[in-house]
């Protein structure tokens, strides 16, 4: 089996409502589709998402990055083809669409395990009383972990974490690298009553001494997301003890294949993760939450939530989403 052709298509997913972060606000999930075709007729798809505030990608660079390795993987079979793919210098994203097409073509698939999942879902920047607003609905509805969004202003995330504390659900506290180490310890202290799953990456990607001290300083687990995009940053991460757990994204590693190594990685040191995700199409969520039944003794935290987000329900997904479970069908 060797690979014939590679195209690509741009599609889009309505939200239900915008989704913000102190790094960017969108109303809709744009993403990039790749199709493999081999010679033997077999067909496997790949996605990526336009998230440049994150991997410096838009859906011109995706398509761009696509179109740049096309024609060294034609002509190749799906094994050798993953070699060059990862030897290339491109996007992790564009990367990542086509590796998760490639390793759907190589076949060798694990037993489908029966495990019931269970996502958090995401509570967007907004004013105090518009995100109580939008958790208590989320609660209503069946989830049980609420990932709360915040910004730069630590006063405001301090008052809303106390207002969302009475809730009947998990907090995890995400300031995408909003905040100082400073008005991290500032908002531990202020929130002590409060019962936190996780603070994700507080500080800057690169702020890695910073992160250490915080993480020693807190008594909430710290989970390191933009922090850790390759192998080689969650060895540097969990060496160093710059943070408690790491956030695994296939757009961040490049794909299935390269999850999978820091998914062993983590396996072998018992370090425990979150499977989390950009705004993402069906069919990279299908993969991920493939790679989440795998590594279930990995995997602490699923952040999973885009087909939760969709105007519209999926008819490609593999699970069905039952409040924040997850199961498959």
């Amino acid at each position: 089996m060797k690979i014939a052709d590679i195209t690509t298509q741009v599609r889009e997913i309505a939200l239900k409502t915008p989704f913000i972060t102190a790094l960017r606000r969108v109303d809709t999930v744009e993403f990039v589709r790749v199709a493999i075709t081999c010679d033997d007729g077999s067909v496997a798809y790949g996605e990526a998402p336009a998230t440049k505030a994150v991997t410096g990608e838009d859906i011109y660079s995706i398509l761009g990055g696509v179109a740049f390795i096309k024609e060294e993987l034609i002509g190749l079979t799906p094994s050798d083809a993953l070699v060059v793919l990862h030897q290339a210098e491109m996007g992790s994203s564009a990367k990542a669409s086509i590796d998760m097409a490639l390793f759907s073509l190589l076949g060798d698939e694990k037993d489908k395990q029966d495990i019931t999942l269970q996502t958090d879902i995401t509570i967007s920047l907004k004013d105090a009383d518009e995100m109580l607003t939008d958790a208590k609905k989320a609660v209503a509805e069946g989830m049980k972990i609420l990932k709360v969004k915040f910004g730069s202003d630590i006063k405001h995330a301090i008052e809303v974490t106390k207002r969302l504390a009475d809730l009947d659900a998990k907090l995890i506290i995400d300031a995408n690298q909003a905040w100082t180490q400073e008005s991290t310890m500032e908002y531990i202290d202020a929130t002590l009553d409060a019962k936190l799953e996780l603070i994700e990456q507080p500080v800057g990607a690169s702020q890695l001494h910073e992160l250490r001290c915080i993480t020693d300083y807190s008594h909430v687990p710290i989970l390191a997301d933009e922090s850790v995009f390759t192998l080689e940053d969650a060895i540097t991460v969990v060496e160093y003890a710059c943070a408690d757990m790491i956030n695994i994204k296939l757009m961040k590693c490049g794909g299935v294949t390269k999850a999978i190594e820091i998914l062993e990685f983590a396996r072998k040191n018992s370090v425990k993760c979150m499977l989390g995700s950009m705004l993402e199409g069906p069919i990279s969520i299908n993969a991920a939450l493939n790679l989440a039944q795998e590594y279930s003794d990995v995997i602490s935290y699923i952040d999973l939530d885009s087909p939760l987000l969709y105007k519209e329900p999926s008819d490609e997904l593999e699970f069905e989403y039952r409040g924040s479970e997850i199961v498959p069908i």
